[in-house]
């Protein structure tokens, strides 16, 4: 099954996003797409992450990344159905397929949880322009990217618990944070922060500049990461490798598809 059929059978249809959704993705680098969870399952997803961050303990998020401050955990397609939900939602897949011209593959499905006291990231891109398999390049006029990703609230987002910021339009810039910046812990000028709703979703062009702030409060500022790539480029999490016999059988072929097994 070729990715564009796979799309279509997980419902992706050409209206699927409008016509100012795609506007705020070119122009901006990100889209906000509002309750795109239920309450139900965004209480589902968080118990299921905490009983998989008692069992994974010190482990926890060593298929891709650990990171000091933060519960990480990766390589989520393979270790529950409830998953599925985010990988396959047809909103989201929109949105990735609108940046990525309708050449995707999952890349990685991480959980990223500040804690508090903690969370402070230095604003970066999901990929280096040194890295030609993940630098944008322009074919005929147009910058074609590589990698999209998006933030899943699982927790409200708010100013004092550690909320991403990003840098609209940072992705047309064609520079890193570290070309332009100082410091680019330090906050930019133009930074916007990423507020919302548990159960909201945002999708953002990987090279728009973004990074989480410090959480003041005294709870975990919960969020998944659902990345996506072209199906040239290297996976984050190699999903053929990881890929299970159980996850295998429960498949739908355009759900292989996705995930490129």
């Amino acid at each position: 099954m070729d990715i564009q059929t796979a799309l279509y059978a997980l419902g992706v249809r050409e209206h699927t996003l409008t016509r100012d959704e795609k506007r705020s993705l070119d122009q901006d680098g990100y889209v906000p797409l509002p309750g795109i969870l239920t309450p139900v399952q965004v209480e589902a997803l968080r118990t299921r992450l905490q009983a998989l961050e008692g069992e994974e303990g010190t482990e926890a998020g060593k298929e891709v990344h650990q990171e000091d401050g933060t519960a990480r955990l990766a390589n989520l397609v393979n270790k529950d159905p409830l998953f599925d939900l985010v990988w396959t939602h047809p909103k989201v897949l929109a949105a990735i397929s609108h940046v990525l011209d309708g050449d995707l593959r999952l890349s990685s499905l991480n959980a990223r949880a500040a804690l508090p006291g903690h969370g402070l990231q230095a604003l970066h891109c999901d990929g280096s322009l040194s890295q030609p398999s993940l630098a944008p390049s322009v074919v005929d006029g147009r910058r074609r990217y590589s990698v999209c990703n998006s933030i899943w609230l699982l927790s409200d987002f708010t100013p004092e618990n550690g909320a991403t910021r990003l840098v609209p339009g940072s992705h047309l810039s064609g520079k890193v944070p570290q070309e332009a910046m100082a410091n680019p812990q330090e906050p930019h000028p133009d930074e916007a922060l990423v507020l919302g709703k548990a159960g909201d979703v945002y999708v953002f062009n990987a090279f728009t500049w973004h990074g989480g702030t410090v959480n003041r409060t005294d709870s975990p500022r919960r969020a998944l990461h659902c990345y996506f790539c072209r199906r040239s480029t290297p996976q984050q999490t190699d999903q053929r490798y990881y890929l299970r016999p159980e996850t295998a059988a429960r498949l739908t072929e355009a759900q292989k598809t996705v995930l490129d097994v």
